[in-house]
């Protein structure tokens, strides 16, 4: 499935989560001009993560990021290489759930569109990854 695919499901998730509450009048098809540019950004950098993902170097938290979690995973010359990765992943989900959250009008929203994120990411997280739980690391 597409990076662009699962942030839809997370978008329509987050909606229907919220619609019991506060987000009863929140757009479900919410695509502005920041969001598809961010989505562009994530599913052009997820061709990299990929492999990062698979040997376990790299791991989706439960707060909605991507952590290095096993730095031993990728040789010392290319450290650097997915520090800068990983932190322009981050960068680009902050802005992703802010930005979501934004559209609705709801900036109060962004820690509601995080957890629903997190929460999507690991539920369609592939079968090797590692994902991060309450209780812990774990290997899907």
């Amino acid at each position: 499935m597409s990076v662009s695919a699962i942030v839809r499901l997370a978008v329509l998730a987050l909606m229907l989560a919220l619609s019991s509450g506060l987000a009863a009048q929140g757009n479900l098809e919410i695509n502005t001009p920041a969001i598809s540019a961010l989505q562009s950004s994530m599913q052009k950098r997820h061709s990299d993560l990929a492999p990062l993902y698979a040997s376990g170097a790299v791991g989706l938290s439960r707060d909605g990021t991507v952590v290095l979690r096993d730095a031993s995973a990728v040789p010392l010359a290319q450290r650097g290489q997915v520090n800068a990765l990983v932190a322009a992943e981050n960068a680009d989900r902050a802005a992703l759930y802010r930005e979501i959250a934004r559209a609705n009008n709801r900036p109060d929203w962004e820690p509601d569109v995080r957890r629903t994120f997190a929460q999507r990411w690991i539920d369609r997280a592939q079968r090797g990854w590692w994902v991060e739980g309450a209780g812990g690391w774990t290997q899907k």
